[in-house]
């Protein structure tokens, strides 16, 4: 890592890999069949400072593609090959969460397919894609930008959960203490 980032146009920099934080969400709005699914999926939350949070989350991914525009992989380095495991596992826990979201009626708990592993398997995946950038490029611009939306996750996070809480009851509970918040395997009962 430089302490002067390396800024050049390229036809293949970072935006490869964080243009699927963009493109994502609309091939959600195609796979899922159910339109209130999909409508609870862009439902929010109510998080305390909830507007705030939203635009500063959306700026840094913003920002982040703008930028990833301008920054180069490192190719052929040990790091850019992990970056692309990365980005790779990123890729398969999103489209594995969103096609078991398919199927899944909009008022009904789920907890299978990649929710067995993790109860936000989407963040992990978001987190998974910032980590491949970081990695491929060599980049503390962007390990920065990634903290400002760690910092959003763990306010947004434990809110969301006290929402299913209220509205899922005791089988959500249940899925708390089985389930881990971010990555791992499921508990036993």
């Amino acid at each position: 890592m430089n302490l002067i980032p390396d800024f050049e146009i390229g036809i293949l920099n970072a935006w490869v890999f964080m243009i699927w934080l963009i493109i994502l969400p609309f091939l959600t709005k195609l796979i899922i069949k159910d339109k209130n699914t999909s409508k609870k999926l862009r439902t929010s939350v109510p998080v305390k400072y909830e507007k705030e949070l939203n635009i500063m989350s959306m700026s840094v991914v913003i920002f982040t593609f703008l930028y990833s525009i301008f920054l180069p992989f490192k190719y052929n380095t040990f790091w850019f090959y992990i970056g692309v495991i990365f980005f790779l596992i990123g890729i398969m826990i999103y489209i594995s969460a969103i096609f078991y979201f398919r199927n899944v009626n909009a008022n009904e708990f789920f907890n299978k397919g990649p929710y067995r592993f993790s109860r936000h398997p989407v963040y992990i995946s978001m987190i998974f894609i910032f980590v491949s950038v970081i990695f491929s490029c060599l980049s503390w611009v962007i390990f920065i930008l990634l903290l400002f939306l760690l910092f959003h996750l763990i306010i947004a996070v434990p809110a969301e959960e006290k929402y299913c809480i209220k509205k899922y009851g005791n089988e959500y509970k249940e899925y708390l203490k089985k389930t881990p918040r971010w990555i791992g395997f499921p508990k036993s009962k």
